[in-house]
């Protein structure tokens, strides 16, 4: 199996000539789910004694198996928080793949750590975060979050002493994202629910009444959000900012999908206020166009994270003696990890900061000229002004089966792949827009469908 044979050259140019057509299609095959019994007719049985071999094992795959794959990169994917990686990102991950790097010590992937810290401290500079600030990339945001509300709670032991609470506790809204209750699942910590305001915030004021309410004991952090996954709300960041410091706790920001607009003037100043968390995440596999999965968590005190998270072990002993440089797996919930944020600095140096400056704000761009599309339109309502590229909005009449529906027959005719959400309780529909491939004739022909 280890050896490169003249079967495994052929099979070598045929992956990478797959991967080479792959990025040259524009746009990508929308595509679509089939049920397991289709595909195992299809298919065939894939796992047998003998191997089928690699250029049969890539026909199955190219025939059977990627055509039973929504492409999340497609211009009207606009469903959930879309993805649009760079080539330069695309093709650098075969690199990466190929190159047999463990991430997780300095000691082991030295060349690769630093890069990766350089693509860090760009954003921890777009966040204005203090010289020392940095981090690590992680899985996804649910990991990312966990890691971060971990270091929270450790910090908190240390300045009581390590006098444990009846309850931790943390605070944050029903919009923060759904991996903030998995964690405090997984920690086994409440959560204080924070009403919103009326356009759907986190603000500094609800904050302080809900903390006046239910009492801050064993409170050790404070989550707002810069983007919500749901409606793409800017927390009042400043206004949190300044009530966990009158409490002294951990002020997390999660900016998974949305924090890429920090590097987009035109909506810059609506994250006033995050250069004063203690962390914050950013997912580049959303709308920094880096392949999946690539969550980017930064700390303003590393240390602290450091104290939270290194594991020891006899074998560990030889990654801590003196000081290095950076230990990746010293700032998560994890060891062993791939250096999953090395696509996403190729694609920083291959192209520039500027670029990525560019293609935020056309996107930006898009989503307010839709916006004007959807007021102009009867039938529909917009619902929110939009801070970023989500718009929610409204078609007059219809029920929560004519959204299930529309929805579907748009991916059965491959037109955009698109899933209604819920606002106020109502099922509306959403569009999520950070592919700067996506156009307004793109949404002019999905509001079309809407007539």
């Amino acid at each position: 199996m280890h050896a490169y044979t003249p079967e495994t050259a052929r099979l070598a140019e045929q992956v990478v000539q797959y991967a080479l057509e792959r990025t040259r299609l524009e746009p990508p095959p929308l595509d679509g789910p089939r049920h397991a019994d289709a595909l195992r007719a299809e298919a065939g049985r894939t796992i047998t004694p003998q191997g089928l071999g690699g250029e049969e094992a890539l026909r199955i795959f190219t025939d059977v198996l990627a055509p039973a794959t929504i492409s999340i990169d497609h211009p009207r994917f606009l469903a959930f928080v879309p993805s649009a990686p760079t080539e330069a990102a695309v093709l650098f991950d075969l690199v990466v793949a190929a190159s047999a790097i463990y991430g997780g010590s300095w000691l082991e992937g030295a060349g690769a750590v630093f890069a990766e810290n350089e693509a860090l401290a760009w954003l921890a500079q777009l966040a204005d975060l203090p010289a020392g600030a940095g981090g690590v990339f992680v899985q996804g945001g649910t990991l990312g979050n966990l890691s971060a509300l971990v270091a929270a709670r450790h910090a908190y032991l240390e300045r009581h002493g390590g006098t444990r609470p009846a309850r931790f506790r943390i605070a944050a809204t029903e919009e923060a994202h759904s991996s903030i209750r998995s964690a405090a699942r997984v920690l086994d910590i409440d959560v204080i629910g924070v009403h919103l305001s009326d356009d759907g915030r986190l603000t500094g004021d609800g904050l302080r009444r809900a903390l006046v309410e239910h009492g801050t004991d064993g409170l050790f952090a404070v989550v707002a959000t810069g983007g919500t996954t749901n409606l793409g709300r800017i927390d009042d960041l400043d206004g949190v900012a300044d009530v966990a410091a009158e409490h002294g706790v951990w002020f997390h920001v999660d900016g998974a999908y949305g924090a890429a607009a920090l590097c987009a003037p035109s909506v810059r100043p609506r994250f006033h206020g995050i250069e004063r968390c203690d962390s914050f995440i950013v997912d580049p596999h959303k709308w920094l166009f880096a392949p999946f999965d690539c969550c980017a968590l930064l700390y303003r005190d590393p240390q602290a994270a450091m104290r939270a998270h290194t594991q020891h072990a006899g074998y560990l002993d030889v990654l801590h003696h003196g000081e290095p440089e950076w230990n990746p797996s010293d700032l998560a919930v994890h060891l062993t990890r791939r250096v999953r944020g090395l696509p996403f600095w190729f694609s920083l140096a291959t192209h520039g900061t500027d670029a990525y400056r560019d293609a935020v704000e056309h996107t930006l761009a898009v989503t307010r000229a839709s916006a004007e599309e959807i007021r102009r339109r009867e039938e529909l309502e917009l619902l929110l002004e939009p801070d970023l590229s989500v718009l929610v909005y409204r078609r007059r009449g219809w029920s929560p089966a004519d959204y299930a529906a529309w929805g579907e027959r748009l991916l059965a005719e491959q037109v955009a792949f698109i899933t209604p959400t819920k606002h106020l309780g109502e099922t509306v529909a959403r569009l999520c827009i950070v592919n700067p491939r996506t156009s307004v004739d793109d949404i002019r022909l999905v509001l079309d469908t809407m007539r």
